[in-house]
């Protein structure tokens, strides 16, 4: 399956004088994979030290940081860690693998000395990266390598990627995003097909092992069953610390509260007001506790905070409420998959009534944290409220999520409002393309497109 990421792995590589490369993201979005064929691809050796797998890997940094010496040390490593089996450390031509590179913090430390050193590439993973406090062990370590490293966050597949693993002619699309540019009507044949293939993908999503499974199978049942299995992988994790044995073990109480604030969301984002309430969570919870484990989620990669703003001027940063903010699931394949069994053919169907809001809602999350902008929703204690508000191309847009047409009123007021500062309106809906006035209308399966620009 192609990944976009390669480019810029390749970015990466051409660059004279780069640093060591680190990518972090959620586990399963395919980050160990890309890097292995990437290293087989553009180097002539590579080998790959797995910290999660080896713990005693480790040991090879608990030293000095002798680039010789560890450079030694590495090649005399087993040939399962070669992944390419004559593998020799040559200067330029080779590059080290350090994967689940959270649970070896010396290993990190390490990255400082091998760019200094620069005969060796570095690239590392880590699917923990973002949890603070993961790391309880009091052992000494040496700390992150300030300015000595580049970090890449890597995300699980977009609407095009899975429309390249579905083999689906690049053209379909390619068509309507030059009609969106146009502001012209995408043709209908198209369009129809194209809708028909982002409500398979607000069903699948974009774990490569689900896609993968659906693209074998075509079969939307195992396709679920997979992700199943991945949601209770992730719940695994959930409470988990590394100790001072560097074994990982699991915060049992972290570990109930991380599962009632994730297993909440969907019916946080069915409520009128979609603003995320701890007392939703659980009878008797509290802010500052489960304040924690929405910390920990986030970092995790799962979900994404999208946050009020108390007023419509730019920068929009600036005006961002620290306590007010909706939640949304990072992979829209996931969310559904915390629905009910048969979710997937109201979807296809076309077919479900409230419950669709919060799907296609999430799909418009999904889009902007793929596009590494950060979100915003504009509400009043009126009960007005508009689903996100961007910058997009230097203007400061409205924009509703609609599964279908759905009424825009809110959005009206604040357009007629000369007190607050926006320049249009976008609707994300399953309607062709279209404008009138200062409202754009964009077939949702066009968000990702919208927003990287």
């Amino acid at each position: 399956m192609k990944r976009k990421i390669m480019e810029r792995l390749l970015t990466w590589k051409n660059s004279p004088g780069h640093l060591p490369l680190v990518i972090r993201g959620l586990r399963q979005v395919g980050k160990t994979y890309i890097v292995k064929q990437f290293a087989q691809e553009n180097y002539e050796n590579a080998f790959i030290l797995d910290f999660r797998k080896k713990p005693d890997l480790g040991l090879l940094f608990n030293g000095a940081f002798d680039i010789e010496k560890l450079s030694r040390s590495i090649s005399a490593l087993p040939s399962e860690d070669k992944l390419i089996k004559s593998s020799k450390m040559v200067p330029g031509k080779t590059v080290l693998i350090f994967d689940e590179i959270q649970d070896c913090p010396n290993a990190r430390s390490s990255l400082r000395y091998f760019k200094e050193d620069g005969r060796f590439d570095v690239i590392c993973t880590g699917s923990m990266l973002g949890v603070s406090g993961y790391r309880t062990t009091k052992q000494p370590h040496r700390g992150i390598p300030v300015g000595s490293e580049e970090i890449l966050t890597m995300t699980a597949m977009d609407f095009e990627e899975f429309l390249l693993a579905l083999n689906v002619d690049q053209s379909l699309l390619e068509t309507a995003k030059s009609c969106l540019d146009e502001e012209k009507e995408i043709p209908e044949f198209d369009h129809r097909r194209l809708l028909d293939l982002v409500r398979q993908y607000v069903i699948i999503g974009g774990l490569p092992e689900v896609v993968q499974k659906y693209v074998l199978t075509n079969d939307v049942g195992q396709a679920r069953r997979v992700q199943k299995r991945i949601l209770n992988d992730y719940e695994s994790d959930f409470g988990s610390h590394l100790n001072d044995n560097g074994e990982i073990v699991i915060d049992e109480a972290e570990k109930a509260r991380l599962m009632e604030v994730f297993r909440s969301i969907p019916r946080q984002l069915a409520k009128e007001n979609a603003k995320f309430k701890y007392s939703i969570v659980a009878h008797g919870a509290r802010s500052r506790t489960h304040e924690d484990a929405l910390s920990w989620l986030e970092g995790y990669g799962l979900v994404t905070r999208c946050h009020n703003l108390s007023a419509l001027e730019r920068p929009l940063s600036l005006f961002e409420v620290a306590d007010q903010f909706k939640v949304f699931v990072n992979d829209t394949g996931l969310f559904t998959a915390m629905l009910d069994d048969d979710t997937p053919v109201g979807i296809l169907a076309d077919s479900l009534g409230m419950g669709k809001g919060p799907i296609y809602e999430n799909l418009v999350s999904e889009a902007f944290h793929k596009a590494e902008k950060k979100q915003y929703y504009f509400a009043r204690s009126s009960g007005l409220e508009i689903d996100f508000i961007a910058t997009i191309e230097g203007k400061t847009m409205l924009i509703e999520a609609k599964a279908k047409e759905g009424k825009t009123k809110a959005a009206k007021e604040v357009l007629g409002n000369p007190s607050y500062q926006t320049d249009g309106l976008l609707k994300l809906t399953a309607q062709n393309v279209g404008r009138v006035g200062n409202v754009l209308t964009a077939p949702y399966y066009l968000s990702a497109y919208i927003f990287s620009k």
